[in-house]
């Protein structure tokens, strides 16, 4: 009998120590707790999120803390998200709050701001997301001598493309390559990115640059002139090249777009300044390499008339191969850079909605 007492007893003693180390969230138990261990718990609920470019995004962050250890002041806790570089060894800051007082950082002022669902809701909420939002985050809850993180990576649906300039094929150091990004609406792409392509398909034999300052090219149909036709698929990595002498060509990403991108009805070809001013004239401007590539891949968008693009380049896309047109791919199509002042094309225009 007083075996079975102390047994009795041993049991309630060991439910009240589980109930003093978890902590109830939509009916479910965490674990905060040891014995001399940490009293804060960070987690995300998804460790990937998906969105594009103009939409609004929710990167889960939640925390568990001891109330025992705490008590109730939640005013003591400080909650921080900072971006992380591809390399992981420096950090942007993103967003900081502690009670009443919250600060944005750079390009994300006006943008962000936590979701606040709960007193244990560290979520942050990113609005009107941009190309360059795209990477992993970190949120960090600091209280007393206690902090833990968690990581979300942000992915754009998008498109990577490859490119060179008119100067021709590798040309451009890394920061050249960057701002060439730039001007054709995109900016230079991660490896995920290249890598994320290259399984759906891309297959490319010129290295270009990617944001981690590596060199790379991605190949699905191995072949002599590209690594060797006895070789695997894959993406081939160059390493990592000086970024002020080193020339290569770059791997572009971008997305979605606010606008009308379309083929311009003329009655007649144009030259390249030509061609420049029938956008204008229509109310709109010439397009960027990057919204025809966002308009084939994303939209579907179908065209097999060749036309002139802002950089001085002449391409068309092609979503449904046929003869005389792209008879065996899905593709953007590449003239080339012809003569802007004597050869004679069509025209693609982009319209921005405001």
């Amino acid at each position: 009998m007083k075996s079975l007492l102390l047994l009795v007893l041993i049991s309630i003693c060991w439910a009240d120590h589980l109930s003093d180390n978890y902590t109830l969230d939509h009916d479910r138990a965490i674990h905060i707790q040891a014995e001399n261990g940490p009293h804060l718990l960070v987690e995300a609920e998804q460790a990937k999120v998906f969105s594009h470019r103009g939409g609004n995004v929710t990167l889960p962050c939640k925390f568990y803390r001891d109330p025992t250890a705490f008590g109730s002041g939640i005013h003591k806790i400080r909650i921080k998200w900072t971006k992380l570089t591809s390399d992981y060894l420096k950090e942007v800051d993103v967003f900081v709050s502690m009670g009443y007082h919250k600060k944005t950082y750079g390009g994300y002022q006006g943008r962000v701001f936590l979701k606040g669902g709960s007193d244990s809701d560290a979520s942050l909420v990113i609005t009107d997301l941009t190309l360059e939002d795209y990477g992993r985050y970190k949120c960090e809850v600091i209280e007393g001598l206690e902090d833990d993180t968690a990581v979300v990576a942000l992915d754009l649906q998008g498109v990577v493309f490859p490119y060179f300039p008119r100067l021709g094929r590798y040309n451009l150091n890394f920061h050249e390559a960057q701002q060439a990004c730039l001007d054709q609406d995109a900016v230079i792409a991660s490896f995920d990115q290249l890598y994320d392509a290259w399984r759906g398909g891309l297959d490319w034999c010129n290295a270009g640059w990617l944001s981690d300052g590596s060199v790379q090219y991605p190949i699905t149909k191995p072949r002599e002139p590209c690594g060797g036709q006895n070789t695997v698929p894959g993406v081939r990595n160059y390493g990592f090249w000086d970024k002020d002498k080193s020339r290569y060509d770059v791997f572009c990403f971008t997305s979605n777009f606010n606008g009308r991108f379309y083929y311009l009805i003329h009655p007649t070809k144009l030259t390249y300044d030509e061609a420049v001013q029938a956008c204008l004239n229509d109310g709109a401007q010439i397009a960027k390499v990057g919204q025809i590539f966002a308009a084939w891949k994303i939209l579907g968008y179908d065209r097999c008339d060749a036309g002139w693009l802002a950089d001085g380049s002449v391409r068309y896309p092609i979503s449904r191969p046929r003869r005389r047109c792209s008879p065996t791919e899905s593709a953007v199509r590449f003239v080339g850079f012809p003569d802007k002042k004597h050869k004679l094309y069509g025209v693609y225009c982009f319209r921005a909605y405001n």
